[in-house]
């Protein structure tokens, strides 16, 4: 409900929405009548730096990025003008990065991959709190990786932009025309360990049909070379191999699937 419309409503009604307001944004709502100005600071400054805090904690790189002016009238921008959706602490980032692509949008002195970056750096808060686990009962860890069906570790993000999000920080800040596709391939590792993989083209082909379509790692490569209308199919399933090992001593991959298909 908007303020324009708290004049129909109980006065405590009313002092709430101008309290809260006034939270969200003091420069813009004054202060409601009867706040003391000192108890009132105390909770402008205590609930924007709780907010802020749990954001710093995800987006420390985008934070050094856009540096601390910029950064700051980001987040209270957020805090104005965004409602979310859940009371969970933890989720806020998620909401942070839905408020920066659906709502607030790029605005003048935005650095172009700001969605981007913003994204990549939840992706890993997402993952490490995510409470899938692995079922270790259909999976034969030592098995072969081309005749059986690879099964991907199951906290894993494969992610696909069009900037090296990874790389970038205050001295490396890509424009609009520096695009690059990047593919970047998150996971928790068995040790709880957050993983990032850069992957070529190939590579993240390969994690998408295992991914999206169950394939056996032999039928993943020759769908790979026949899309890439390779004359020699048998050479690119070798050095599918050589990926898919690679993936599985990264925990990425972790066996191959022992339950038979009907």
């Amino acid at each position: 409900m908007s303020i324009v419309m708290a004049d129909d409503l109980p006065a405590f009604q009313r002092y709430q929405y101008a309290f809260t307001a006034h939270i969200r944004n003091p420069k813009a709502h004054p202060r409601p009548q009867g706040a003391p100005a000192r108890r009132m600071k105390v909770y402008n400054e205590l609930l924007y730096n709780n907010l802020e805090g749990f954001l710093l904690a995800c987006f420390p790189v985008l934070r050094k990025v856009l540096g601390t002016r910029i950064w700051g009238r980001l987040v209270r921008d957020f805090f104005a003008e965004h409602r979310s959706h859940t009371p969970i602490f933890h989720q806020i980032p998620e909401e942070f990065v839905r408020y920066l692509k659906e709502v607030r949008g790029l605005r003048d002195g935005d650095p172009a991959f700001l969605f981007d970056l913003a994204h990549y750096e939840w992706v890993e808060l997402a993952l490490s709190v995510s409470p899938l686990e692995i079922d270790w009962s259909g999976i034969e860890r030592t098995g072969d990786l081309l005749a059986g069906r690879p099964v991907l570790n199951p906290v894993l993000a494969l992610l696909q932009y069009p900037y090296p999000v990874h790389r970038i920080g205050p001295r490396f800040k890509p424009t609009q025309e520096q695009t690059q596709e990047t593919h970047i391939l998150v996971f928790r590792n068995i040790e709880d360990q957050m993983r990032f993989i850069e992957l070529n083209p190939v590579s993240a082909r390969l994690v998408s049909l295992l991914q999206h379509h169950g394939m056996s790692g032999s039928e993943a490569m020759l769908q790979i070379a026949a899309e890439l209308a390779h004359p020699d199919s048998r050479a690119v399933t070798s050095a599918g191999l050589a990926i898919l090992e690679n993936l599985k001593s990264e925990q990425a991959i972790l066996g191959i699937s022992s339950v038979t298909c009907a």
